[in-house]
Formats: C-alpha cells, structure tokens, sequence
C-alpha cells in the first residue's frame, strides 16, 4: 500500500511524501546466535536483527569458550564484555563502528572510571550515545553488564 501525504511547512510549496507500507511489512526480526559470544543463559537471543537494526541482549564478562566469569576488576570484566559484544555484532553483520546506543550498568558507580577507560578503547571514533547506571546486582555477581543497538 502505498500512501501520499501532504506537508504544509514555512515555505509558499507543499512537499509531499510517499510512505510504502508494503515494504515495511516485507521487513523480518530474525534472531542472531554465535559462539562468538557467551551463550544465552534464559530465554532470549544473544541479539536480534530488525528493520536495519541489530538488537544486542546484555552481556556480561563471560569467555564464551568456557561460559566462565571473568576474573578481574571492572577494566578486565568491560573489556571481556566489549569483545563479547563486538563479536556478537559481527555475527549479525555489523560492527562497534555502527553502534549508536549503549547502556552499561555497574553494580558500583565507583567503578565508572575503570570501565569508562576500557570502554574508550573499543570506541575511539565518534562514540554511541550511553546511558551508564548503578543497580543493585548484576547477574553472577559481576562488576559490569552492557547492551547496545547498532546499524546493520
């Protein structure tokens, strides 16, 4: 179906539009799944793929390998995290150059610094917008947990 609209704005002139909506019913979620990340410990995908869009789940630092936490401080557990994260994102056809949104969420906002300085490694080029948050506990009691949505 396709439907016209006309926009009255500022100037003497209409424009108008042209929206497909056939093309948008066409658009498919389809799920993503990789050992190239740790994998999903419930019910939910490691990320999904929707409209041009990937959708990526919570990661935490585990080795996908050995579905093991992490040792380590803040730093160690972001950077495990982000490499999680980037290889997730390739699965799914993309990467961390077309992240535009992340969340991080910290059991101690003491340690934003830790993770904020691992965190500019992987993003050293025109970073996401972020939203950085203390919460009460993280899953296996890790110190940081990040998901994100990028461009495909």
């Amino acid at each position: 179906m396709l439907v016209v609209a006309r926009l009255f704005g500022g100037g003497d002139f209409p424009q108008s539009i042209a929206i497909d909506f056939a093309a948008q019913e066409d658009r498919v979620i389809e799920p993503v799944a990789t050992d190239r990340g740790p994998k999903a410990i419930g019910p939910y995908s490691q990320a999904v793929r929707a409209n041009g869009f990937v959708f990526l789940s919570g990661q935490i630092a585990l080795h996908p390998k050995t579905q093991q936490v992490v040792d380590g401080d803040a730093s160690v557990q972001t950077e495990r995290v982000l490499e999680n994260l980037k290889g997730i994102l390739e699965a799914a056809g993309s990467s961390l150059d077309r992240v535009v949104k992340t969340t991080v969420f910290l059991a101690d906002m003491n340690d934003f610094g830790k993770m904020n300085e691992a965190y500019s490694r992987f993003f050293t080029a025109n970073p996401p917008a972020r939203s950085t948050v203390e919460v009460s506990k993280l899953p296996r009691n890790v110190r940081v947990e990040i998901d994100l949505i990028a461009l495909v």
